[in-house]
């Protein structure tokens, strides 16, 4: 999602990229492809240790002491197996620092620079799975549930101020995360249809982005419906 949202925003506009990554490899292939179809900008690839907090907070120190930053999109996650986290609690515990409580250090890290330039925009991405916990994926929907919580914490106390911090929840979405989702035939939402809408809504400052948006209507419905009625269903 991340590497498609950096193709539209360079396709709109001349402007400096930076991307941090887990692996240095993959975000220098991907910042590679960038370079390519935007030859005059500046695109920087980088490599931090995301499970460390006092890492990140250096790594974010180091980013927005180069320049005030605009816009960040804090995208990284992977989609655990439930079972597996069932069953073995270094594997919960990945699952919910990966996709939980990684994203939310990150967003403190560049909320603090943001707030003290007073402008940018933070897009945080969480999921639908994060508005009710479902028994099919509920250690990855509790994480979700967590970004969702402290984005909501995040705007509420930037009310006011010219930094937006943009909730982002996405349906399934064709990307290597779900790549087994679709070898087993489940519908996924295209990855440029979904950039289109989180670069759309990053730059409107929407609270909530629902992509496709479909979604906001089925979970509406899935958190409403009475606990009776919901521990009858498969889902």
């Amino acid at each position: 999602m991340a590497e498609h949202c950096a193709r539209l925003w360079l396709k709109e506009a001349l402007c400096d990229v930076t991307l941090l990554g887990r692996s240095l490899e993959k975000t220098e292939r991907v910042a590679a492809d960038l370079r390519v179809r935007s030859p005059r900008a500046q695109v920087h690839a980088l490599q931090a240790d995301f499970a460390d907090p006092l890492a990140i907070a250096r790594q974010v120190d180091a980013i927005c002491a180069e320049a005030p930053v605009d816009v960040v999109l804090i995208a990284h996650g992977s989609l655990p197996d439930q079972v597996a986290c069932q069953q073995h609690l270094d594997a919960n515990q990945e699952a919910l620092m990966v996709n939980g409580v990684s994203p939310v250090l990150f967003a403190e890290a560049f909320v603090r620079h943001m707030e003290k330039a007073d402008r940018g925009t933070l897009g945080l991405i969480g999921s639908v799975a994060g508005d009710r916990g479902r028994k099919s994926n509920y250690v990855y929907g509790a994480a979700k549930g967590l970004v969702t919580r402290y984005a909501q914490g995040l705007q509420h106390r930037l009310a006011g101020s010219a930094v937006k911090i943009v909730l982002i929840k996405p349906g399934p979405t064709d990307t290597p995360m779900t790549a087994h989702l679709k070898q087993d035939g489940g519908k996924l939402a295209s990855v440029e249809q979904v950039a289109q809408q989180i670069v759309s809504g990053m730059r409107q400052g929407k609270p909530v982005v629902y992509t496709p948006g479909k979604w906001a209507l089925i979970m509406m419905i899935i958190r409403h419906l009475p606990q009776f009625v919901f521990n009858k269903m498969d889902i």
